[in-house]
């Protein structure tokens, strides 16, 4: 297959894999892409040139390798103060790069999972900065209007994913760079909880709320992504043992007031969209006082916890290194003064405004905010860098110092440099994920289920004809589709169970597409359903095949040492009808 530049332009997950089926090479794809990423009329885009040797020996690994993982030969760029095992690493300063010895971990992970890294891009320097101008390597073209900033700290992230040059990219959000850039180039940002993807090998800002991000054109995609790259990781002690979410969202919050110079008019008409865009996907809406949130997101940069970013690369300006912006060293350069009963007493602050917003979820399970207060031009940031910044993060700001979740995306029915984000409580990534998807028109769920129904992936013994259907239709349950997972999973013959039940595993490579049912329920049903699902059995969150989502049964790791594994059947009912479990 010959491809050219425009005709990989713009391919998102399911594009590669339908190319591959189709005869494409994983060389041929990569290649293409290196070219794009090589000829683009953008210098600041990428940082010291694509990463040709490195990614076109690894696309040819995995044209040789018989058990493609699910993001087989997928292409992504990587925000440059993330590692890439033999690529150089400059944070956005060329006197401070490296060339790094092994992949940051969340790297590692996309890698194992198929993925290839293509480039290093561009980003404010030492991610100190919101609008995407703070760089020696220039600006990279906000893609809808190139008067506009990008948004930063990882614009180039942004806008490599904008362009259509790679399906995904990295970033890293402290304040807001992994939300910010999304919404003035159009896509999504995921923010997961702190300490979901590991920090190792990544550059610290302010190391204990530092967050891995990743771009996308859609949420599903986006949502993929973080799966897989998920997990604590020995080598970091900020990563965390996921949690149990608070549950699906179905309240959410709208500030009772915004800011009096919070918004733009232009702004405020699209939040104004975007709210009723959210009651019209079936949200109850209930106001909340923001006040308290944006009182936290001051004490970042407007005290003493500053003294984090020096903590980080302070010694290294000190040195008066060439090459270094002169707003970020005067940011950064602020940290030597705070004295440690400033931090102490910022962080009682810190701690009596976390008890303050926590209450809000009692009631609220996520607030729906404006992503930034409105796009800004270049030429406003060149007159005034630090006071149009700090606008910028007005509502980005304070979401990891309270230890919160976050997606970010285009703003329904207007779209960029106009953007919503869902901030939820730490671990609500998924449920946030859902109603993102809700809101802005992408089907977070099957067809063919109804407003008020939750789709169900059934893969054993509820499947129709098998002993424990009846759980579901005697729920009232309706069988919508024969679907496949996306060729993610591993499944196996669980020992001891009555009935015979299998247990499905996501792994980062050798997976397959799995034949599943999919049913749906009345919300109260499912969760009486749910209340039922003995363990190792449990239910999270499946991938189908054409990349959306819905509730499904996962097994517990423990559970399927030593099973025995049946993936080669393509299904439950296959390998019944093989003689298995008899």
């Amino acid at each position: 297959m010959t491809l050219s530049v425009q005709d990989v332009t713009g391919w998102s997950l399911a594009d590669h894999r339908a190319a591959q089926r189709d005869g494409a090479t994983v060389v041929e794809v990569v290649g293409t892409t290196l070219q794009a990423l090589a000829t683009l009329d953008d210098p600041a885009v990428v940082i010291g040139g694509v990463l040709d040797v490195l990614a076109r020996a690894q696309a040819a690994a995995l044209d040789a390798t018989e058990r493609p993982g699910p993001l087989h030969g997928v292409p992504f760029v990587v925000k440059d103060n993330i590692d890439v095992a033999q690529a150089r690493t400059t944070a956005g300063c060329p006197s401070y790069g490296y060339v790094a010895a092994a992949d940051a971990t969340v790297v590692a992970r996309l890698r194992a999972a198929g993925a290839i890294p293509v480039a290093k891009v561009n980003l404010d320097q030492f991610a100190t900065g919101l609008v995407g101008t703070r760089s020696p390597y220039g600006t990279p073209r906000n893609p809808v209007d190139p008067t506009l900033v990008p948004g930063g700290s990882s614009s180039g992230s942004a806008v490599a994913v904008a362009r259509g040059l790679v399906p995904f990219a990295l970033g890293t959000d402290t304040a807001g760079s992994g939300r910010v850039p999304a919404a003035f180039c159009g896509v999504v940002g995921f923010k997961p909880t702190i300490g979901r993807l590991p920090t190792t090998g990544i550059v610290p800002a302010v190391r204990r709320i530092d967050c891995a991000t990743v771009f996308a054109r859609s949420v599903a995609e986006a949502r993929t992504v973080v799966t897989l790259a998920s997990g604590r990781h020995r080598s970091d002690p900020w990563s965390r043992d996921p949690e149990v979410g608070p549950g699906a969202v179905r309240t959410i919050g709208v500030p009772a007031r915004l800011p009096v110079d919070g918004l733009d008019p232009r702004a405020a008409e699209a939040y104004a969209a975007a709210v009723a865009a959210t009651e019209q996907a079936g949200f109850a809406l209930q106001e909340f006082d923001l006040l308290p949130f944006l009182d936290a997101g001051k004490l970042l940069y407007g005290g003493p916890l500053v003294a984090e970013r020096w903590a980080s690369v302070g010694t290294f300006l000190a040195s008066d290194p060439p090459g270094i912006d002169p707003t970020v060293a005067r940011i950064i350069g602020t940290g030597v003064r705070p004295s440690a009963v400033d931090a102490y007493r910022a962080e009682y602050r810190l701690a009596h405004l976390r008890a303050v917003t926590g209450e809000v979820w009692s009631g609220i399970d996520a607030l729906l905010l404006p992503t930034t207060p409105g796009p800004v031009t270049v030429a406003e940031v060149a007159a005034d860098p630090v006071g149009v910044n700090e606008r910028l993060g007005t509502f980005t700001t304070f979401v990891n110092l309270l230890d919160l979740a976050a997606i970010a995306a285009p703003s329904p029915g207007v779209g960029a440099p106009y953007g919503i984000q869902l901030v939820g409580p730490a671990w609500s990534d998924d449920a946030l994920a859902d109603a993102a998807a809700r809101i802005i028109g992408e089907a977070p769920e099957p067809p063919g289920v109804r407003p008020g129904e939750v789709a169900l992936a059934v893969v054993g013994a509820h499947l129709t004809g098998m002993p424990l259907n009846h759980q579901l239709t005697g729920r009232g349950a309706r069988l919508v589709a024969t679907r496949r997972t996306a060729p993610a999973y591993r499944l196996f013959a669980l020992d001891g169970t009555v009935p015979p039940k299998p247990g499905l595993a996501r792994v980062a490579e050798g997976g397959a597409a799995l034949e599943i049912e999919v049913w749906a329920l009345g919300e109260r049903a499912f969760g009486s359903f749910v209340a039922e699902v003995p363990p190792p059995l449990g239910i999270g969150s499946l991938e189908l095949d054409d990349g959306t989502w819905c509730k499904g049964f996962v097994c517990e790791p423990w559970a399927l040492a030593g099973a025995s594994d049946i993936t080669r059947f393509g299904g439950w009912r296959a390998y019944r009808a093989a003689g298995g479990s008899r």
